[in-house]
């Protein structure tokens, strides 16, 4: 009813204008327009403009964890007892970098007071210490449910006409901001009348402009957009924004080595490191362990909250199988998450030249440092304990106490190496190994139904 009321009160108003145009001769000419050309200072459209512009405080939330207000630059932080002035928004960057360092450390960010902050309004309040900055906090409206609209922005600049009651053009203002704009909202009352010079352009969060001819294309326009993308309204400093698109085409791009995982509170990174995942573009995933052996699965992804998530499911691989939320996307690895602490670090292999693994590269290779047996195809597990000395083509194998425990001497012939003159702890070895794998820092090597996998250890 009241809306009615309102076009009701405007037309009679635009009636009672248009019928004084015959009266008036030496005044200034009046305006001839629509409602559809004008609008309130609080109807729809212009709401829709001021949230459009008011004041996002979402992209410092690593700092204060509140998106209705940012912190004005400069200002300090103690991040791990590291003290770091923020100028700028590039600058948090470095808190989420010093966060990541380590991931099982407690991070701790401390500001140091005072400081200003921007409300959405772009009023600034000083903020004395951390108790009144929560104050404010606690007043804001998280996960996006605010009224601000940050999908969509104007392109400036843009031109307002005023009108007054009997819609005679009463001023021209010229806006170059989000903050000139919010403010010019704000000096008007709710009863002025007002336009905008035609066509006003705006662009969306993904690139795309579109240009608008009225009121009502404009307000269609940022209807649109209010629940277009993900506002990013939380302290979640590290859920950087990608599409479902960008993770299916890096996943299939090339394969990737598995660097780190826990579940359950535990780590079995080395149970796992440099397993090798192909994501198929058919929505089959194969992955090949450290001895060469193929474990089969699927994988898929979808968006739910704004978030991807990826699903793996295998039969065997039981620590890999949940669907994992894509916490973040950095430069070459891929970090998933799930549940309380549960996580998947994954490196890309593109752009990694494959080792040449010929008797050149082997041999230069292994005659350096010491070499740790990680793994052995057998019952003999006393040799985990075990590290070896290539260099000079001779063998000194240590045990845990860097006492000797076998001395001999080794050969190549291509791909195959020759262990010679063992006569104790590794007796046994004493033949020809031919070279499967290689890598800078770990071979894996087989005679017959045997293998070893040693690795590189250099201190």
């Amino acid at each position: 009813m009241k809306k009615y009321f309102k076009s009701a009160m405007f037309a009679s108003l635009l009636v009672v204008a248009l019928s004084f145009t015959s009266c008036q001769t030496e005044d200034p000419p009046i305006i001839e327009t629509s409602e559809e050309e004008t609008m309130t200072a609080n109807s729809a459209a212009a709401n829709l403009m001021t949230n459009m512009v008011s004041n996002d405080g979402s992209y410092d939330n690593i700092v204060d964890g509140a998106s209705c207000f940012d912190i004005r630059f400069p200002y300090t932080v103690s991040v791990n007892g590291l003290d770091i002035t923020i100028n700028s928004k590039e600058d948090l960057h470095l808190i989420e970098e010093i966060f990541d360092a380590l991931d099982e450390d407690d991070d701790i960010l401390d500001i140091i007071f005072p400081i200003t902050i921007t409300m959405a309004d772009y009023s600034e309040i000083t903020v004395e210490n951390l108790a009144e900055l929560r104050e404010h906090a606690s007043k804001c409206i998280e996960g996006g449910s605010d009224d601000d609209i940050e999908c969509i922005d104007v392109i400036y600049p843009v031109t307002f006409f005023t009108f007054d009651l009997e819609l005679q053009q009463t001023g021209t203002v010229e806006v170059q901001s989000d903050k000139e704009m919010r403010r010019f909202f704000a000096g008007l009352d709710e009863e002025d009348i007002i336009s905008l010079q035609f066509p006003v352009s705006f662009e969306f969060y993904n690139g795309e402009k579109v240009s608008v001819g009225s009121i009502e294309e404009l307000r269609q326009t940022i209807e649109r957009a209010k629940e277009a993308c993900d506002e990013d309204d939380d302290d979640d400093h590290n859920d950087d924004d990608f599409t479902k698109e960008r993770l299916d085409n890096l996943l299939a791009e090339c394969p990737w080595l598995v660097k780190e995982v826990k579940r359950d509170n535990q780590y079995t990174s080395d149970q796992y490191e440099n397993y090798l995942m192909t994501f198929n573009e058919d929505g089959s995933v194969v992955v090949k362990d450290r001895e060469g052996n193929i474990l089969n699965g699927e994988w898929n992804t979808r968006v739910s909250d704004y978030r991807v998530l990826l699903k793996l499911e295998f039969e065997f691989l039981v620590e890999f199988s949940l669907e994992w939320f894509v916490y973040e996307i950095d430069g070459d690895r891929i970090k998933l998450y799930a549940g309380d602490g549960d996580k998947i670090v994954l490196k890309t292999t593109c752009g990694e030249e494959p080792e040449i693994c010929d008797a050149a590269f082997i041999e230069d290779t292994i005659s350096t440092c010491r070499w740790a047996i990680a793994s052995v195809g057998s019952e003999a597990t006393f040799l985990e304990d075990l590290n070896i000395d290539f260099s000079n083509r001779n063998i000194h194998v240590y045990n845990a106490n860097g006492e000797v425990e076998d001395e001999g001497n080794w050969s190549i012939d291509g791909e195959v190496l020759i262990f010679n003159d063992l006569s104790m702890a590794l007796a046994n070895y004493i033949g020809e190994w031919t070279v499967i794998e290689c890598a800078p820092n770990r071979f894996k090597i087989k005679r017959g139904d045997e293998y070893l996998v040693i690795e590189k250890i250099c201190e």
